[in-house]
């Protein structure tokens, strides 16, 4: 008897149906929408890239070529033809719209990636609702956003997950697959089994603060910044030791400086005021400072080390 159950379970699990993705839509062009656009398109999928203007569009456009352009050269090292081949029937898998409601009735998935403010995405899902077709599902790219928050916008909680990406999409493998109580076994899986054909390796993760990664890495990285604060090391002597003591590839201090310090101070914020009585989630003066005086990290030439001259370099070379 308890064999049979067994075996039932097992077949009806086998046999769970799992949606194909095969047209992808993605609203939002910047770095992590072009990324996301990339993987998709190399992976054979139609996708709609879709952003407010034109211009926009096209400089994704281009930071995806020239993205796919050295891709292939480390896939096809010895033969440059098909390298360009490549890189031709990718991007001719790519369509750009400046209207999110054109493509939407032919995606199997919709992933916003656009500004990290609840509202906004909230009114985007709620607007696609109407016209995205019935097993249309929706993911947020959020790091820091709640996603249960963002799918109560819309009538489709069972066909909504999140997709949490890492920077650069293109050489980061891990992505984080979220679901929520609403989310359908068929939903989770489709998401699971997109992540695995664009190349990912998926990690399931509740809705939690966070999610995994962030919830794990902000956290560390303001005590690091308390520890500056408090005068106990400097931000140098505290990336080295968590280098050559903990094995890290980074610090947590130049690590913030690369994600960026007003990131830092804006997922901390935006928990702090879900949840004001967490020690773990308390704003830190330094960073508030920081902020103010526009030492935002690498992408400013300044955050806890000076990369001006760097950025100087940089330009040069441009």
């Amino acid at each position: 008897m308890l064999a049979s159950v067994i075996h039932s379970s097992v077949r009806n699990i086998s046999s769970r149906k799992i949606s194909k993705i095969k047209d992808v839509m993605i609203v939002g062009s910047g770095l992590m929408g072009a990324g996301i656009a990339q993987v998709a398109a190399a992976a054979g999928m139609n996708v709609h890239l879709v952003d407010q203007s034109s211009d926009a569009l096209e400089r994704a456009k281009e930071q995806i070529k020239d993205s796919m352009g050295k891709f292939a050269k480390k896939q096809f090292p010895d033969d440059k033809q098909k390298a360009q081949t490549h890189v031709q029937e990718t991007m001719g898998k790519i369509r750009c719209h400046t209207d999110p409601c054109v493509p939407a009735g032919q995606a199997d998935i919709i992933i916003e990636a656009i500004v990290e403010n609840l509202e906004v995405k909230r009114d985007l899902f709620h607007r696609l609702d109407v016209v995205a077709a019935n097993h249309t599902i929706f993911a947020s790219n959020t790091s820091s956003l709640s996603i249960g928050a963002i799918a109560a916008s819309t009538s489709r909680r069972d066909r909504f997950g999140g997709l949490h990406f890492f920077s650069p999409v293109p050489m980061m493998k891990l992505l984080e697959v979220i679901r929520i109580d609403q989310t359908s076994d068929d939903t989770f899986d489709s998401m699971m089994e997109f992540a695995k054909t664009i190349g990912k390796a998926p990690v399931a993760c509740k809705d939690t603060p966070g999610f995994i990664v962030n919830r794990l890495l902000i956290p560390y990285m303001c005590e690091a910044v308390r520890m500056v604060e408090r005068g106990d090391a400097t931000p140098a002597d505290i990336d080295t030791a968590m280098q050559l003591g903990a094995g890290y590839k980074i610090g947590p201090l130049a690590l913030m400086d690369f994600t960026g310090v007003d990131l830092g101070k804006h997922i901390i914020d935006g928990w702090h005021k879900a949840d004001p009585t967490n020690p773990v989630f308390q704003p830190s003066g330094l960073i508030d400072k920081m902020v103010r005086e526009g030492k935002f990290g690498r992408k400013s030439g300044h955050g806890f080390y000076d990369y001006s001259q760097q950025k100087d370099a940089e330009k040069k070379k441009r």
